[in-house]
């Protein structure tokens, strides 16, 4: 299984190749391409790369395919005996994109990072 954990717009998001997420809003219109280089691990036939914090040379690609908004949230305030109230919608701005790639980094660091924290 080819897998990658990604972190984008202060979240982190488990992706593979074909995947459809939504992300905060990314510039580029629908059919650009757009890189992720905060790879925090890969996972290539069995075999895992965890990053410290990031795994080097790592990236993962995909294509833009919406920028939209997300159904509204409704913000109600109350405050009981005050007659005060308060209403407020908000709609978040998304960027769907289809993951296309997944580059692992340089296969090394994990083997040298276990020999140097054991000694």
């Amino acid at each position: 299984m080819n897998y990658a954990i990604i972190r984008t717009g202060g979240k982190q998001y488990r992706v593979a190749p074909g995947d459809v997420i939504r992300i905060e809003r990314l510039d580029g219109e629908p059919g650009a391409e757009v890189a992720f280089t905060d790879v925090l691990m890969t996972a290539h036939d069995g075999a895992l790369q965890v990053g410290k914090p990031l795994v080097t040379g790592a990236r993962v690609t995909g294509q833009v395919i919406q920028q939209g908004k997300a159904k509204k949230i409704l913000v109600f305030k109350k405050k009981k005996r005050k007659n005060y109230r308060r209403h407020h919608g908000h709609r978040q701005l998304f960027t769907a994109v289809r993951v296309t790639q997944i580059e692992t980094g340089a296969d090394s660091q994990s083997e040298t990072g276990a020999e140097s924290h054991g000694a």
